[in-house]
């Protein structure tokens, strides 16, 4: 199965040459490292940079450049600098072309569930229910299963919900599924990973159709 490292590498693919990309908190930062150096992509961060580069290097980051996350990172030639309302102008306009997020639950009919565990104290949903809203195109980068080996592709979402059937395709540990009318369609499984501990973990509807092909990460 995929580490967090080898999911952000497997949604890179995903990119394409003059998209405009919002990545989210957690395993979707990690998507900056791995996009093909052949193609220009704008990643935008909802509190206020569009040009974000991959993260920096250790002893040169600068404290005053942060993504959403508030982790350091580093800015490519050509990038801008903008207050909230603008980014979220952005966002709300509907002018980024892929949304990256990471998520707790996704439901088989594409709701996601990522901004709050009911009795945790969180801080505000950010910019995830905007993004949800507004994205056409959303893919979450996810573990298939919580630290209890418990599924996180479900019927139904348990948790409280950030977006109702907003989800397009979803890439975990295991395996990358697209969100259909059905539920999770199997479209490709991690390397060493077999058909059947795919379908184990996961709760939701699983459907399996042919030979599914192993991941192509490098």
């Amino acid at each position: 199965m995929l580490d967090k490292n080898g999911i952000a590498k497997r949604i890179a693919q995903e990119v394409e040459d003059g998209y405009y990309v919002n990545l989210g908190i957690g395993i979707p930062t990690l998507i900056a490292n791995y996009v093909r150096e052949d193609i220009s992509v704008e990643f935008q961060s909802e509190n206020g940079i569009l040009g974000m580069g991959p993260f920096p290097i250790d002893g040169e980051e600068d404290a005053d450049l942060i993504n959403a996350g508030k982790q350091t990172i580093t800015a490519l030639p050509g990038a801008s600098f903008f207050d909230s309302a603008t980014s979220f102008a952005m966002i709300r306009g509907k002018h980024v072309d892929l949304t990256i997020l990471g998520a707790m639950e996704v439901s088989e009919n594409g709701d996601i569930a990522n901004w709050k565990i009911p009795g945790k104290m969180v801080k505000g949903m950010g910019g995830a229910m905007d993004l949800v809203a507004s994205a056409e195109n959303i893919i979450v980068a996810m573990m298939h299963t919580n630290r209890a080996g418990e599924s996180k592709l479900l019927k139904k979402c348990s948790l409280p919900l950030t977006g109702v059937g907003c989800v397009k395709k979803i890439v975990t540990n295991l395996a990358v599924l697209e969100v259909t009318n059905q539920g999770f369609l199997l479209l490709e499984r991690a390397p060493g990973v077999t058909v059947d501990e795919i379908i184990k973990a996961t709760e939701g509807e699983l459907i399996v159709k042919g030979e599914i092909p192993e991941m192509k990460i490098d």
